[in-house]
């Protein structure tokens, strides 16, 4: 299997590459130079497509010739953006506002091509319902698996899942950090077939 076209992913995530890994495509990881603050009043869905377009363009204005793939992950508390949370605190006081709610993840994915002119970007949004959390549920959980890193601080391809009631999504690997579904239509568009590879 080898792909005639270079495929990079714009990431550093752990989880984005090891998602990408189930196409079983060639790829590498370049990390992006692209700043993730939100602009004031940006809604959260907003701000994951333009960020998942900054980083595909800012590795593709590097690499001319590849196909990058950019994504991002915003966490949407009623309109309020949660991101990734970057220390307990923030994931208590991430978490303790979740509870009892329902939270959008909403995930971009971006494909872009500077030498075959490709620049597309699609959204996949997973509606999550989060259980009525008591403060002991909320520490134990963080001893446990410290989610850091992760988008409302709830990884749920982890013990994540525990926080949870319910998920709705018509492409599930959203949640975790790249939709994988949307990202192979992309790859189709783009000229790379991960069943014909």
């Amino acid at each position: 299997m080898h792909s005639p076209h270079r495929l990079i992913l714009a990431s550093t995530s752990t989880y984005r590459h090891e998602l990408l890994e189930r196409l079983r495509l060639p790829f590498e990881a370049v990390a992006p130079d692209v700043d993730e603050t939100p602009l004031p009043g940006e809604q959260p869905a907003t701000l994951a497509r333009r960020l998942a377009r900054a980083k595909a363009a800012d590795v593709a204005a590097h690499h001319p010739g590849a196909v990058v793939i950019g994504s991002d992950q915003v966490a949407d508390l009623d309109g309020l953006p949660l991101g990734k949370p970057g220390n307990h605190d923030s994931a208590v006081a991430q978490l303790r506002a979740m509870r009892g709610r329902t939270v959008v993840f909403h995930t971009a994915v971006a494909v872009r091509c500077v030498a075959r002119a490709v620049d597309t970007c699609e959204m996949a949004s997973v509606t999550v319902h989060v259980r009525d959390l008591s403060d002991d549920d909320i520490e134990r959980y963080l001893a446990a698996e410290q989610p850091y890193d992760c988008a409302g601080s709830a990884k749920a391809e982890g013990l994540g899942i525990a926080l949870l009631s319910g998920i709705e999504s018509d492409d599930p690997t959203a949640l975790i950090g790249l939709p994988l579904i949307r990202t192979c239509a992309l790859l189709r568009e783009a000229g790379i077939d991960p069943l014909n590879p």
